[in-house]
């Protein structure tokens, strides 16, 4: 499974440029993996100073941006749960400032932060194993708009992918 596979009708169109974000060059599963590498290498290789950075006032800081891709990955992974699970009770949305507010990401280690978004993926990874063509097919309502489990999928990746992008324009 794939990005290009998927329907528009399957995710909200705010989640369009996430997911055209990802390559097609591999599975949805082998990129969850590969992607995680990727970013946490990307993360060790930014210099220590960078870390609490803002680049402009209001702005979240680096360890901001990734508690908040940790906190997204566990909200979207149990929403690909529930769907999955055939559930049909519509899910609200979360509130990203509110949640990066009473987050206290600044008095983390990076290395804490980098083994927490590990051990979250893992566990994304494996729920994903877990789904059957048919389950990741899948889809549910998140926030007032459809959304397949499938493309959940694509969407934790291509966020994470959007945030490297801005760290690279904007921080480094």
């Amino acid at each position: 499974m794939k990005p290009n596979q998927l329907n528009t009708n399957e995710y909200a169109p705010f989640y369009a440029n996430y997911i055209a974000q990802v390559s097609d060059e591999y599975t949805l599963v082998e990129e969850l993996e590969i992607s995680l590498h990727r970013f946490i290498k990307f993360v060790q290789d930014i210099p220590m100073d960078k870390f609490d950075y803002r680049y402009a006032e209001g702005k979240w800081t680096i360890k901001d941006i990734i508690l908040h891709l940790i906190d997204a990955e566990r909200i979207f992974a149990y929403r690909a749960l529930r769907f999955a699970r055939n559930d049909k009770t519509d899910l609200p949305g979360f509130e990203e400032n509110d949640y990066v507010d009473e987050a206290n990401a600044n008095s983390r280690s990076i290395m804490d932060m980098l083994t927490e978004l590990s051990a979250v993926r893992h566990a994304t990874l494996l729920l994903f194993k877990s789904f059957s063509d048919d389950k990741l097919l899948r889809v549910g309502t998140a926030n007032n708009n459809p959304m397949s489990v499938r493309a959940l999928g694509f969407i934790i990746i291509g966020h994470q992918n959007h945030h490297q992008r801005v760290f690279e324009e904007r921080y480094l």
